[in-house]
């Protein structure tokens, strides 16, 4: 890992080298924090009302919010169970359901035969070149969507109606959805003949630099530092093109005399990140979800030996896992999570704080090749290797994530952003105004010539390999994170177009999955706010 720099110049890095002992106040960005203030009142206000539904009406770029108006809570957050009591124990359902298992089982069932071990010489990370071993079936590629392109789709809700029956006013009994369930993955049946591909040559090659350090201009007295930089207009145009350049990213130290822009780690948990070649990754900031350990046995030995899995958290909640009983052990573990502590948080808002391990492994794991990334409200439940195997090797690609279960377009994503009361709807019709004036389209699911199979992502499972291309697609969607809302939904697909406009003759590999092969390999719960919630409701009732 890179120490801080003192020239007083602006300085890069390369794209396998980067600093991270930082600290500072976060801040907005500039029009953000300006907007977020003009429309404090009105925000306030609105939250007030979030069961009405909220209508705007003008040009056509203005949205109406369409549904249920006494909706409380977003359609994704739909889970498979809950766990109220989550300790050191390996339980996968909370629900009595372990449908969710079978395939994982079997796998580990048949990667232990014979003398009862895993054979770790046949799959060595320290070295490439490797061939994938063939496979025999390969997952059906059919799936069903359900997409509007003409109007916002309605959406479905668990809120009560009232009915008059007899002339008296009675209680219907409340509607929820048929539980989604996992759907069948054609995966490998063991980790013990598993090797890693040959890096492929159809992947874009070209070198990333990374702008390390910002001076103060003499002509702004009022400029401060910020974790994301100042990035200009025009310097975020010109990022998108795919060749050797040097960029934003995050990670932009302050001169002398300033306070660091945040995001600091110990010296030791920079060093164990910086040597890891494969990641899992999570984080918890501001307490708001519960530790959620991987399924233990479904781990092999393989992926024990070669595998990091870090859990990215703040000091509140370290204070509130240690209460719980986690306790972290000598060597800054628990279970499989290696426990890093990150100070001097850059932001205010913790979903944009938590973008930051989301979408910037690239940069905390500057010697890993590949990652995987599962929100907090996700427990991984199938071998690390084998998915990595299933969703980049075998069809090489370099990028997977999931698709929205529901929504496909932008347009009924931001519809949905503004019923919830999500983020100050000021900012995000400024996204939005600003997204279709550069060329962002409806999604049409018979467009034959589009891009993606939705314009949505679901987003919390996430599978890369660190190439050049993959690497520039997650500093260009935490750029527009950091500059418009962390809603990462509503910037996706116009960043991915975008960068694929840009540059017509360099592929990116990028697959979206159905969010039912998600549910096979994690396990969703709710959010700490949600089992409150929850509760709350249950006792009303």
């Amino acid at each position: 890992m890179s120490a801080k720099g003192k020239s007083g110049s602006k300085k890069s890095s390369v794209d396998d080298s980067r600093g991270v002992s930082r600290r500072g106040a976060g801040l907005y960005n500039e029009a953000g924090r300006n907007e977020l203030k003009m429309y404090e009142a009105e925000y306030e206000a609105s939250l007030k009302s979030s069961g009405q539904s909220i209508k705007q009406t003008g040009n056509k770029n203005q949205l109406s919010d369409t549904g249920d108006e006494n909706e409380e809570f977003d359609a994704e957050d739909e889970y498979d169970g809950i766990d109220l009591h989550d300790g050191h124990d390996n339980v996968l359902s909370d629900d009595g359901d372990d449908s969710d298992l079978t395939i994982s089982h079997e796998v580990n069932k048949k990667s232990y035969q014979g003398n009862g071990r895993e054979s770790s010489n046949k799959f060595e990370f320290g070295t490439k070149g490797r061939n994938v071993a063939e496979v025999g079936d390969e997952a059906s590629k059919k799936s069903s969507q359900k997409v509007s392109d003409n109007s916002l789709d309605s959406l479905t809700t668990n809120s009560r109606r009232k009915s008059v029956s007899d002339g008296h006013a009675t209680k219907k009994s409340t509607k929820r959805k048929p539980k989604r369930r996992p759907c069948e993955m054609k995966l490998l049946n063991s980790t013990a003949q598993l090797v890693e591909p040959l890096e492929s040559r159809k992947f874009a090659r070209f070198a990333l630099q990374y702008v390390e350090i910002e001076e103060k201009p003499d002509w702004q007295p009022e400029w401060k530092p910020r974790f994301s930089g100042h990035q200009t207009l025009q310097q975020r145009e010109d990022s998108f093109l795919a060749r050797d350049q040097k960029m934003h990213c995050a990670f932009v130290r302050s001169p002398d005399g300033f306070p660091s822009t945040g995001f600091d780690l110990s010296e030791d948990d920079a060093s164990y990140i910086s040597r890891c070649h494969i990641a899992v990754s999570s984080c918890i900031f501001g307490n708001s979800d519960r530790l959620r350990t991987p399924a233990n046995k479904m781990i092999t030995r393989l992926s024990r030996k070669n595998v990091c899995f870090v859990m990215f958290v703040d000091e509140v909640t370290v204070q509130t896992l240690t209460s719980e009983g986690h306790m972290v052990d000598t060597m800054g573990f628990i279970g499989l999570w290696k426990i890093v502590v990150v100070k001097n948080l850059p932001y205010n808002d913790m979903r944009r704080v938590g973008k930051i391990p989301k979408f910037l492994s690239h940069r905390l794991f500057p010697s890993a090749r590949y990652s995987i990334w599962l929100d907090s409200k996700l427990r991984l439940q199938l071998d690390p290797l084998l998915i990595l195997e299933y969703f980049l090797w075998r069809k090489g690609y370099e990028y997977s994530i999931t698709n929205h279960y529901d929504r496909h377009c932008v347009w009924e994503e931001v519809a949905q952003n503004k019923k919830l009361n999500k983020y100050n709807h000021s900012i995000i019709d400024q996204q939005f105004t600003f997204y279709q004036s550069d060329g962002l389209k409806r999604f049409n699911p018979l467009d034959p010539m589009k891009l993606l199979p939705s314009n949505v992502p679901e987003g919390s499972f996430i599978v890369r390999a660190h190439t050049p291309m993959s690497n520039l697609f997650s500093c260009l969607w935490f750029n527009e994170i950091d500059r418009f809302t962390p809603r990462d939904q509503l910037s996706f697909a116009y960043t991915y177009q975008k960068l694929r406009r840009m540059n017509p003759e360099k592929p990116f590999h990028l697959n979206m999955f159905k969010d039912c092969e998600r549910r096979r390999v994690a396990k969703l719960f709710r959010h700490r706010s949600d089992e409150r919630r929850n509760t709350h409701q249950v006792e009303i009732n």
